[in-house]
């Protein structure tokens, strides 16, 4: 469950406290607080729209952040996400719409002024300073005693895993702790909304993974409100309340990871997040319960019945590859009302802990799926059966 912060107390104080305590949980998702009703914005893009020149980096779009969550901005590059980022922090104005903070538009209002916190992917910190200065740099510009300044950087730095280093240089720390310094020195301000871009993106693969949860575990024990860019999907959906999918600078789809990731809106959702496989047909059959789908191969497939097609629909059916099963053709037996193909193993990749197979069947066709390692290999040209639930088959309208 979130930690709560009062706005009239010092969160790096109340947080120092709570993490000594026995009961603290750290854990994503804030299911529990829907029993109180959605919470309100405290960030929104009103008609919001950026143009530079004749391009058209974000076109007009409504959207609104919830306080406390963390909002992942989601995407490949050109899709506009940073400079939706780089908007709500006044380093652009936008050409038209509003962005409003706590209910007041900050358009006009001076960088300065707008209490956030900033961090970048190159960490930004200043060379020449030592830890402590970088730290607490963005409070020597407010009404802040040295003192109160020393006793926050201090706090900061314990909450980022990193206390006793004030008196070292940005060089004499690794790429992972100077992400930590440059956290530590935006979440000292006590900022209104955090905002990241693309934080990780300069570390290697395991301090990536390790730095994910620390981001994680801050903002949830902080409550702050973050926004966060990224192009991993990985990072999106391990560490976000709502993620926003944008491509060539409109919104795709908004929604928990778990539903953008299982009910993808689109063709390029589905394909931008995860490996999957895509099967055109036409819409044969619906009843309550599923709606059957005749491929291209005049194999009838069915899938889950969620509304909204009917008889005759040219549909386009997603299915994860982490959703099939495979075993041995010999040691197969088929299911009433799952899907299931033959075919024979055409190329494969072995992954550790999972195994991604590329399996031909009898049509030629190929599918694509990842398999958790259970007893062994199947080899390339092994004949094996694939099942998947129609549970897991999602359809969308043919683009």
């Amino acid at each position: 469950m979130m930690s709560h912060i009062n706005r009239g107390t010092n969160p790096v104080r109340s947080v120092a406290a709570e993490r000594s305590g026995p009961d603290n949980k750290i854990r994503r998702g804030r299911q529990t607080q829907l029993a109180t009703g959605k919470k309100q914005p405290i960030v929104q893009f009103k008609g919001i729209l950026k143009r530079f020149g004749d391009v058209v980096a974000v076109e007009k779009m409504n959207f609104d952040i919830e306080e406390g969550s963390l909002v992942t901005l989601l995407g490949p590059s050109g899709c506009g996400k940073t400079t939706l980022l780089r908007m709500v922090a006044g380093l652009e104005e936008p050409t038209e719409g509003d962005i409003l903070i706590k209910g007041v538009r900050i358009n006009d209002t001076p960088i300065h002024k707008r209490n956030l916190g900033l961090i970048f992917q190159n960490y930004a910190l200043f060379p020449p300073k030592n830890i402590f200065e970088n730290g607490a740099f963005g409070l020597k510009y407010r009404d802040v005693s040295a003192a109160d300044i020393k006793e926050k950087v201090t706090r900061a730095l314990e909450m980022v895993r990193l206390p006793g280093v004030e008196n070292r240089m940005p060089s004499q720390l690794s790429g992972g702790q100077q992400q930590r310094i440059a956290m530590a020195r935006a979440i000292v301000i006590e900022p209104d909304v955090l905002l990241m871009d693309e934080p990780l993106s300069a570390l290697d693969e395991n301090l990536r993974e390790e730095m994910r949860r620390e981001v994680g575990n801050l903002q949830q024990i902080l409550g702050v409100t973050t926004i966060f860019v990224t192009h991993d999907q990985r990072e999106a959906l391990s560490m976000s309340d709502k993620i926003l999918v944008r491509k060539a600078g409109s919104k795709q789809q908004e929604g928990d990871p778990e539903t953008v990731y299982n009910e993808p809106a689109n063709h390029f959702v589905a394909d931008f997040l995860g490996h999957s496989n895509f099967i055109q047909g036409e819409v044969v059959g619906v009843d309550d319960n599923q709606v059957n789908v005749r491929i291209e191969t005049g194999d009838v497939l069915f899938a889950e019945n969620r509304g909204g097609f009917s008889t005759g629909d040219p549909v386009e059916m997603i299915v994860r590859a982490q959703r099939f099963d495979a075993f041995p053709k010999d040691e197969f037996t088929p299911v009433e009302g799952i899907n299931h193909f033959e075919g024979s193993i055409k190329d494969r990749s072995y992954m550790g802990g999972e195994v991604s197979y590329f399996i031909e069947l009898g049509t030629g066709r190929e599918i694509h799926i990842i398999s958790m390692m259970r007893t062994r290999l199947y080899n390339i040209g092994e004949a094996v059966s694939v099942q998947v639930s129609p549970h897991h088959c999602h359809l969308i309208a043919l683009e």
